[in-house]
């Protein structure tokens, strides 16, 4: 039988809204297999250890036990918590921001993604040199060349925060070049739809389903890092855009939310949220909560949303589903891995694309005369005066209409 090469963990946190369960979820990603655990009550953590006398006593009995390699912790520890429990227990001492990291790196594989992790990295890194120890090798290379005097400590700071500062002129560029890819699809006029929603929700699945586009679908977290675009005709003859971006998580850390910001601003274009929800994940509320509350930190909050519940041929009860249904906003219950209420699905976005109507006055130009056909097309023109330049019209229109025209709009209207 071959032998199981995985690093053996022990991880330590609270079971509060299954916690612990991610934590293992988590663990395994990252090519590692939970030996024990450690159930933690809310409590003040030690400012040394964070764990009282007691629990760091039996902490150390369960590696013994188990032949455990590393310990991870749910909580973000400090340097100092990290260097202790790594010379009192003898291992490797990681926590919960560390390992997601670690899964990002993992998982990256274009130039970007590698970007934006290593910049994710770094910045956890820098303020813990004290605490880890000089651990830079794993990252960016052996130190360069260091000026009299100098401690290696404060070379290594300064060679962190160059790298970041050399990170950050790229993923500037990132952002441009997505600005300069995006004005294409604005000419389109097409809606944006984004699909967003926990990790393991079942994005990528539906995006295959929805696209058939060849995306890798796993049953693992974080598959995606990159957003993929696709062209997406609805029965209708509806065309848009929809995008799959990178999964949620709750507690992501704030290094990888900046450091993907360039690629989490996809969801800014948007026309149409549609947050994928695991309708047979004992904690959807929970993993939903999470997914409300990034969209919050980014403003995104009030921008039109479908709750779109998906793994329904998971769920037995029949009930559960009717409920959720009814629970959540303009939900929808599917199986992207089965097709069921996919149809409902694509009917109650282009329904909700439609919804909102607005009336306004467009001025178009002559050389601009192929979005007149455009605004016949999705609205109804009440006013159409020629002039010296090009057509004055007034019309109402849906309104993600009236936002993709909106350059052409009249000003002061």
């Amino acid at each position: 039988m071959e032998r199981d090469q995985r690093e053996k963990a022990v991880i330590v946190g609270s079971e509060e809204d299954g916690s612990l369960d991610e934590l293992a979820a988590l663990v395994e990603s990252a090519g590692g297999r939970v030996m024990a655990r450690m159930v933690l009550r809310r409590a003040q953590p030690d400012p040394a250890f964070f764990l009282t006398a007691g629990k760091l006593g039996e902490l150390k009995g369960l590696v013994s036990t188990e032949g455990a390699v590393l310990v991870v912790f749910d909580d973000e520890l400090s340097p100092v918590q990290a260097r202790n429990l790594e010379e009192e227990l003898a291992v490797k001492i990681i926590d919960r921001t560390e390992l997601i990291l670690d899964i990002f790196a993992q998982r990256a594989r274009t130039k970007e993604a590698k970007l934006q992790v290593e910049k994710g990295q770094l910045e956890y890194l820098l303020p813990r040199l004290t605490g880890k120890g000089v651990i830079l090798s794993r990252l960016a290379g052996g130190i360069g060349t260091r000026g009299p005097g100098e401690t290696k400590l404060e070379a290594d700071r300064q060679r962190i925060r160059a790298r970041i500062a050399v990170l950050n002129r790229r993923l500037r560029q990132v952002k441009a070049n997505r600005r300069l890819q995006r004005a294409p699809r604005r000419r389109l006029s097409w809606p944006v739809l984004a699909l967003v929603g926990y990790t393991n929700a079942g994005k990528s699945t539906l995006f295959r389903l929805l696209t058939g586009a060849d995306v890798g679908v796993e049953d693992r977290l974080f598959t995606t890092l990159d957003p993929t675009i696709r062209r997406l005709t609805f029965p209708n003859q509806l065309e848009t855009l929809i995008i799959d971006t990178v999964g949620l998580i709750r507690k992501l850390p704030h290094q990888l939310v900046e450091a993907f910001r360039a690629t989490l601003e996809e969801l800014y274009e948007a026309d149409l949220l549609i947050h994928v929800v695991n309708l047979a994940s004992p904690y959807r509320d929970e993993e939903y909560m999470a997914g409300r509350q990034l969209l919050r930190e980014l403003g995104l909050e009030d921008k039109p949303s479908i709750t779109v519940l998906n793994k329904v041929d998971l769920v037995e009860n029949e009930f559960t589903v009717f409920r959720a249904v009814r629970t959540y906003p303009q939900a929808v219950a599917i199986s992207a891995r089965t097709g069921a209420g996919v149809e409902e699905l694509k009917d109650k976005v282009v329904a909700m694309l439609s919804a909102h109507v607005d009336r306004g006055a467009f001025f178009i130009p002559f050389t601009e005369g192929g979005y007149l056909s455009l605004l016949h097309e999705k609205g109804k023109v009440y006013t159409q005066e020629y002039r010296d330049s090009g057509v004055y019209l007034e019309v109402e229109l849906p309104r993600v209409w009236a936002e993709r025209l909106r350059q052409f709009r009249v000003s002061g209207d």
